[in-house]
């Protein structure tokens, strides 16, 4: 799977879930082929797409999308 698609399919799956979603849940509801995601991908997506990651219930961590204002 490449950069672009593993972005497009998870900023999809959590615009339609704006309460956000455990990367489990992604992993599962998305079919992804990864264990866990690769950091490098994460750090680009914080950057330039505004993903964030809170914690939620135990060691989960909440994935959403913030919009982010242009100046």
């Amino acid at each position: 799977m490449r950069y672009v698609d593993f972005r497009q399919a998870i900023l999809s799956e959590l615009r339609r879930n704006r309460s956000g979603l455990t990367w489990p849940q992604l992993r599962d509801r998305l079919d992804l082929p990864y264990r866990s995601p690769c950091y490098e991908w994460l750090r680009r997506m914080e950057r330039e797409d505004g993903l964030v990651r809170k914690p939620g219930v135990g060691r989960a961590l909440v994935w959403k999308v913030e919009n982010r204002r242009r100046n």
